[in-house]
């Protein structure tokens, strides 16, 4: 069992309720979402499904797959009115966790450029946004899942996130990829990310936004290191704002001398973004 997968449960004097890294004295502000999955467009109902058939049946489809259908039906600036009417579902580790709404709708553009007409298992959807009610009614299609009302949402996949990283010059080419694999894959998994709390919201943007932490990853495993906890605290900074240090431990393989890293990050608003970036850390 890997030890970072359970490096929440290390400390238990720092770790709140659910698992989560405790948050006492940080000032509770709206509830944001910045969630990593994938977006799956769904029909609500048989007759927006009956109405989608009618449209793909008077487009040429000759030679294309399901999933080439429907991006080609959707992309039609004709057939916007059937976006709308679609229940786009977010879906993490497998698992139905969001229902999606866009804030402006203009923003129905972002929805359509999610659904790759050759979907695979490494795209990914990183959605920010800020936590509504459960669904309910016809539109939900039946789930009973938060909805997320979006203020930004943008696709990639994991090899193209992972090539445009800065690789170190004394990292092999192969040697960085796999490292850096292994830490997204890692990260994403911790504690059940669903990108509404503090920690899970500034793991989400490391994970996407910080390449430092990769290259800092790929170096300690060519050093005969292995990772052994990601754990987030509350900052000593923390006041009128919230901030987390997010911790990376690493251990030698050979001689079991702990190293430690930490970026901080300011979760206050919808946007996080970087405080302090990657710098040792001394546990006190």
């Amino acid at each position: 069992m890997d030890e970072i997968d359970h490096a929440v449960e290390q400390r238990p004097s720092e770790v709140g309720a659910g698992g989560g890294p405790a948050t006492a004295g940080l000032a509770e502000g709206p509830p944001y979402v910045y969630a990593v999955g994938r977006i799956e467009p769904r029909f609500p109902t048989s007759g927006i499904e009956k109405e989608f058939a009618q449209v793909a049946g008077r487009t040429g489809t000759e030679g294309l797959t399901d999933r080439q259908v429907l991006h080609s039906v959707l992309a039609e600036p004709g057939n916007r009115y059937l976006v709308r009417h679609l229940t786009w579902v977010l879906t993490i580790e497998g698992l139905e966790t969001y229902l999606l709404v866009p804030r402006d709708p203009m923003d129905m553009n972002l929805l359509v450029e999610s659904v790759r007409s050759a979907p695979r298992p490494i795209d990914v959807d990183v959605v920010i946004g800020v936590l509504g009610p459960v669904a309910a009614g016809e539109a939900s299609g039946g789930l009973a899942v938060p909805l997320v009302v979006f203020d930004q949402l943008y696709s990639f996949d994991v090899d193209g996130l992972i090539a445009a990283i800065p690789r170190p010059e004394s990292i092999a080419e192969d040697q960085f990829t796999a490292a850096a694999e292994e830490l997204y894959t890692r990260l994403m998994q911790l504690a059940d990310n669903a990108g509404a709390t503090d920690e899970h919201r500034a793991l989400n943007y490391l994970a996407v936004r910080y390449p430092a932490i990769y290259a800092r990853a790929a170096e300690a495993y060519a050093g005969e290191s292995t990772l052994t906890a990601v754990e987030v605290r509350p900052s000593r900074l923390s006041g009128a704002r919230r901030i987390v240090d997010v911790i990376f431990t690493f251990r030698h393989r050979r001689t079991d001398v702990l190293d430690a890293y930490f970026v901080r990050v300011d979760v206050t608003e919808m946007f996080p973004y970087l405080v302090t970036k990657l710098s040792p850390y001394y546990y006190r």
